[in-house]
């Protein structure tokens, strides 16, 4: 079942005009979510992330979209998936309304929402070997739009069509000025001794929820330092570990880049404190 502008229907139901401004000029923004027992992991966080993503692409916000109309919006799509599992990934979908060519009609916005079941409601290890190269057919602009979860995914795409070509897990993408920004569907950790370093939002990485937990955790630790600066290609196999974060994983390491083998000890710290963050978000 799919939330549409508030309507429950059918997936079959669920049809997208031609002339959606989010399928032919990427005119729209998502979020996703992991929902566990009826609660929004870092609810606040996604829902200021939206808001703020609506402004800056000049969509216009309805008076209704407070955090708690859109939370009820979530939880009454799960209820209508009508699935055993409790654990769910949540998709909110926001495109400006049909009209216009690159200049748009209106301002006024459509939503969807989606849910699938997932298995395990916690974070975990992924104990499993997990491969990147550097996708470099392509860069992600250092820009304030590169920060935003637009549908304008097409470098993410063939980054994960090249992965798959080649067999790798995974790969990490560069910037304008050839710096590592992030993974194809996460941001980037990097560890060398007591300090981790993860790229500034200014080289146009995400601004990931994740992320933000992440460097929280971090800041308030006494074994470790945190510090957002740049990662070149040369300090990836420098690195002690390197590490992968987004919402519905949590944390992935990285256990080979080139002939680099990684190390996994300081992503089961952060973890358990990334679950105690989840449960009391």
């Amino acid at each position: 079942m799919v939330n549409l502008n508030g309507n429950i229907v059918s997936e079959n139901e669920a049809n997208v005009s031609i002339n959606n401004r989010g399928l032919n000029y990427g005119d729209a923004i998502f979020e996703t979510l992991k929902v566990v027992t009826n609660k929004i992991n870092f609810w606040e966080d996604h829902y200021f992330r939206l808001m703020a993503s609506m402004r800056i692409l000049r969509m216009e916000i309805p008076m209704n979209f407070s955090m708690e109309f859109l939370e009820k919006e979530v939880l009454k799509t799960i209820e209508a998936a009508n699935s055993a599992n409790d654990t769910f990934r949540v998709k909110i979908v926001v495109n400006r309304k049909i009209g216009g060519k690159y200049t748009p009609d209106t301002n006024d916005i459509d939503y969807f929402i989606s849910a699938e079941s997932l298995e395990i409601p916690f974070y975990t290890i992924n104990e499993t070997d997990y491969e990147v190269e550097l996708f470099k057919d392509y860069y992600i602009p250092n820009s304030l739009l590169s920060t935003l979860k637009t549908t304008s995914k097409i470098i993410n795409v063939l980054g994960s069509v090249f992965a798959k070509e080649n067999n790798y897990q995974n790969c990490l993408l560069l910037n304008d000025t050839k710096n590592v920004v992030e993974a194809l569907n996460g941001n980037l950790f990097l560890v060398k001794g007591n300090e981790i370093i993860t790229p500034p939002i200014s080289d146009g990485c995400l601004q990931g929820i994740i992320r933000k937990q992440i460097i929280s955790i971090i800041s308030q630790s006494k074994e470790y330092s945190i510090d957002e600066k740049s990662i070149s290609p040369f300090d990836l196999q420098k690195a002690d570990e390197l590490f992968i974060t987004n919402v519905i994983v949590g944390i992935q390491s990285i256990t080979k880049y080139r002939k680099k083998v990684f190390e996994t000890v300081i992503v089961k710290e952060l973890l358990q404190k990334l679950n105690v963050k989840a449960r009391l978000s």
